[in-house]
């Protein structure tokens, strides 16, 4: 038998530190869990001799201990560097899911990750779930094993998971990330599926255009080559438009991919990134559903962490790190300064210009009666219904708006055909 090294949490939830005999890590673990502790961190204490061996050959006594931590971290981070996959939302949707509700059944965590590798049928699913299950069964916490994979579990993901840990309401912890992250993919299937129809009537159209005056539109004006009669403008306009296309067309398009990809290029800086979340703040559409989205997504986020019992200004950073527009995200910073300084919540959000009035006034609610999280929750739903409205609304005005559009381009391809017509029959008459 082995000795091991542990860090675990008792039922009061205060740190307990010791060595424990076992023929491995699991076993001490368990025997961790046995006695109502939660195993924090498990590591063989000969092993950590060995590593201070290997250091002291190459270094001062002075530095021994900064060399073994630098060979602690490189060890933590390996799985970065070699496996750093990503894995949609709505796979992450139902791996939580699945382990929230094993977790609950009361079955041993690396049971229950095992499982969860082995139900999936996606290899990038069961290779994250069976690494993850790999350090935990290593002696390594929960959240820890699932840092490693950042783009997996976010930092949001990780902070409910080691609170859940330290609590000892993982499986409690489990189902309210298991909420959080179906409610995320709901949404992002929700705005998907609103873009879709006007995205396939863009494409459409514009493949209708490009059609007509590259192939149509060239052999009817044949028709009109032997007139010795000046066309209408928009006919030559027509025409013109038509010689492009085709002589240009395809340097054309490569232009406007390479223009795109500088674009993309130039928005990814981050003076040039901050001044376009700026302007698009400012569009009436697009910066109302950046507000309601960003908002909604700010309030399930924050509800989520408290209710798994991470500290208000810990919750409020991470919270802060999921909202995509940069202006508001920095607004959190000033909201985290007001908090330290005494003020409340609803007051910190106020300030910042970019939160409704009835989710300010749900918080302060929720401040005054103790019951925050439920009223964040409230907040969040009630956003995700304005955005639900908004999307209705946006859609409404935006699919008979691309069909004037077409119909109007449509509409000048065909007078530019028959008004040399017209003309024709009239001197003809």
């Amino acid at each position: 038998m082995a000795a091991y090294h542990y860090v675990a949490l008792d039922a009061s939830g205060r740190e307990k530190k010791g060595v424990e005999q076992g023929d491995t890590a699991r076993q001490v673990r368990q025997l961790l869990r046995g006695k109502g502790w939660t195993p924090l961190e498990v590591h063989e204490v000969l092993e950590k001799r060995r590593r201070a061996k290997t250091s002291s050959k190459n270094n001062s006594d002075s530095s021994n201990h900064s060399a073994a931590q630098v060979d602690d971290a490189k060890q933590q981070v390996k799985p970065k560097s070699l496996f750093n996959p990503s894995i949609s939302i709505k796979d992450l949707a139902l791996v939580t899911r699945q382990l929230a509700t094993l977790t609950r059944a009361a079955l041993p965590l690396d049971e229950a990750l095992n499982t969860v590798a082995s139900q999936t049928s996606k290899d990038r699913v069961k290779r994250v779930m069976t690494s993850v299950r790999a350090q935990v069964v290593e002696g390594q916490s929960l959240a820890h094993a699932m840092s490693n994979f950042p783009k997996v579990f976010k930092q949001d993901y990780v902070a409910t998971v080691r609170a859940g840990e330290q609590s000892g309401d993982l499986a409690g912890v489990l189902d309210r990330l298991a909420d959080y992250t179906e409610n995320g993919q709901k949404i992002r299937q929700t705005v998907s599926n609103a873009m879709l129809y006007p995205v396939i009537l863009c494409t459409v159209a514009i493949l209708v255009v490009v059609m007509m005056l590259t192939y149509v539109v060239p052999q009817v004006i044949e028709v009109f080559e032997g007139i010795d009669q000046e066309l209408p403008l928009l006919t030559r306009t027509l025409i013109a438009a038509s010689d492009f296309l085709q002589a240009y067309g395809f340097l054309l398009l490569i232009l406007l991919v390479m223009l795109g990809v500088v674009i993309g290029w130039f928005l990814k800086k981050p003076g040039p990134k901050l001044r376009w979340h700026k302007l698009l703040l400012r569009i009436p559409l697009i910066g109302q559903w950046l507000k309601i989205s960003n908002c909604a997504v700010f309030c399930r986020t924050q509800a989520t962490l408290l209710a798994s019992g991470v500290p208000m200004l810990e919750a409020l950073r991470i919270s802060s790190e999921v909202l995509s527009n940069i202006p508001m995200r920095s607004s959190m910073e000033e909201a985290s300064k007001r908090i330290r300084e005494g003020a409340s919540l609803s007051y910190a959000l106020t300030k910042t210009g970019y939160f409704p009035p009835m989710t300010l006034h749900l918080i302060a609610s929720g401040e005054a009666s103790g019951a925050l999280g439920e009223m964040l929750f409230k907040a969040a739903e009630n956003q995700e219904r304005d955005l639900e409205s908004w999307i209705g609304t946006f859609l409404a005005i935006l699919e008979p708006v691309l069909i004037l559009l077409m119909g109007g381009l449509v509409m000048i391809i065909v007078l530019a055909i028959m008004m040399p017509i017209f003309e024709l029959n009239q001197m003809v008459g």
